[in-house]
C-alpha cells in the first residue's frame, strides 16, 4: 500500500496518501468527537499508533491503532488504552499529544504526554513494555509546557528531553537534561520562534527525534497567526547525533503546510499537526503521522534520505 501511485505529491519530500485521512471518529469502536494527534511506533512487525481521543465532554485519552503496513486495515483498542490516573491531580482534564521512543538503554517505550491538570498543561512521562501496563514517573516540568519527547539514548550519562514550556508569552523549543527521571536541570532554548518569519508566533516539536547518519532528525511545528487565525506548517531541522543541544541545521521554509479539505475544515481549520513517524528499513520509507484539522489522523511521506540530504543543505541557524 505505499506504492507511489496511491500519494498526492505536494512537494519534492512529503506526499499525502490518496486515502487520508486514515483514522476519523467514525472508525472509532466507542463514541468520540475527534481522534488526531497520533504517537508512533514499531511494535511486533505492526505500526503502532496511540491516537488522542477526545471525548464528547471535550477531555482526551490515548487509544492504541495497530496496522499491519501502516496504512490501512486498523485494529483499535475497544476501549480507552490510557486514562488519567484517578487519584493524580495531573490529568484532572484529561492525556493528549503523546510521542513515543523506544530507550536503547532496557527496551521500554517511554511516552511523553500533555496531562491536563487544574494548574495548566504538564508533561508527563510513562514507561511500558507492551502497551498494556503502564508506569507513571511524573511530571519532569512545572505547567506551562508541551509538545515533549524523550530522547531514545543518554548522552554522556544523562537523559535528554525536548518540551515546548510558555515562559513570559514566549514558545520556543527547549533541551533539558537528567541523570534519573526525576530531577531536571540544564534547560536552554534549542529551536527559537523566528520573528515575522511562518513559525513567529510558536514552535514545538512534532514527531519524535529520528536517529541518523547525519544527525537527530527533527521535525516540528511552527505557528503564525493570521487575521484569518493560526495556521500551523511543518518545518525540519537537524541536531548533532552526540550533543542534541547543538543545532546543526534548520529549514528556512516550510516543509508541509494544510490545504487539502480534511485539513483545512474541522474544530480548528488549517492544521497539520506532526506527533509520530515510523521508518520503514527495507524501503527508507519515512512515515509521518498527523492530526488534521484536530479532527482526525493523515499520514505522509518521504524518502528519509531525501529529507535528511535537504535539511542538510539548509542554513546554518
Amino acid at each position: 500500500m505505499t506504492n507511489s501511485r496511491i500519494f498526492k505529491q505536494q512537494n519534492q519530500l512529503f506526499r499525502r496518501y490518496q486515502g487520508n485521512p486514515i483514522l476519523t471518529p467514525r472508525d472509532w469502536p466507542y463514541p468520540a468527537n475527534a481522534v488526531f494527534n497520533p504517537a508512533a511506533v514499531r511494535l511486533n512487525g505492526h505500526t503502532l499508533l496511540l491516537v488522542r481521543v477526545e471525548d464528547r465532554r471535550g477531555f482526551s485519552h490515548l487509544t492504541a491503532a495497530r496496522s499491519a503496513d501502516g496504512i490501512t486495515d486498523w485494529k483499535i483498542d475497544p476501549e480507552p488504552t490510557l486514562l488519567p490516573e484517578p487519584k493524580a491531580k495531573e490529568g484532572i482534564w484529561g492525556l493528549e499529544d503523546a510521542r513515543i521512543v523506544r530507550m536503547e538503554d532496557g527496551g521500554q517505550y517511554a511516552i511523553s504526554c500533555v496531562s491536563f491538570s487544574a494548574g495548566g498543561p504538564l508533561v508527563s512521562l510513562i514507561m511500558t513494555e507492551d502497551f498494556k501496563t503502564f508506569t507513571r514517573m511524573g511530571t519532569p516540568f512545572p505547567p506551562e509546557d508541551k509538545d515533549a519527547c524523550l530522547f531514545p539514548r543518554l548522552f554522556n550519562g544523562r537523559y535528554a528531553m525536548i518540551h515546548r514550556p510558555i515562559i513570559r508569552g514566549q514558545a520556543h523549543v527547549w533541551i533539558s537534561s537528567s541523570p534519573d527521571l526525576i530531577h531536571w536541570g540544564h534547560h536552554e532554548i534549542l529551536i527559537p520562534v523566528r520573528d515575522g518569519w511562518w513559525d513567529c508566533h510558536r514552535v514545538g516539536l512534532g514527531a519524535q527525534p529520528i536517529a541518523t547518519d547525519s544527525g537527530w532528525l527533527i521535525i516540528y511545528h511552527g505557528v503564525r497567526m493570521t487575521p484569518a487565525g493560526q495556521v500551523y506548517r511543518v518545518g525540519l531541522a537537524l541536531l548533532d547525533l552526540e550533543d542534541p543541544r547543538h543545532v546543526i541545521r534548520r529549514s528556512d521554509e516550510w516543509v508541509f503546510s494544510p490545504c487539502m479539505p480534511y485539513e483545512m475544515t474541522g474544530d480548528v481549520p488549517g492544521v497539520v499537526f506532526p506527533t509520530g513517524a515510523v521508518v520503514d528499513k527495507a524501503s527508507n520509507q519515512l512515515r509521518v503521522y498527523y492530526g488534521a484539522a484536530d479532527t482526525s489522523v493523515a499520514v505522509a511521506v518521504a524518502d528519509l534520505d531525501a529529507v535528511v540530504e535537504f535539511v542538510s543543505s539548509c542554513p546554518v541557524p
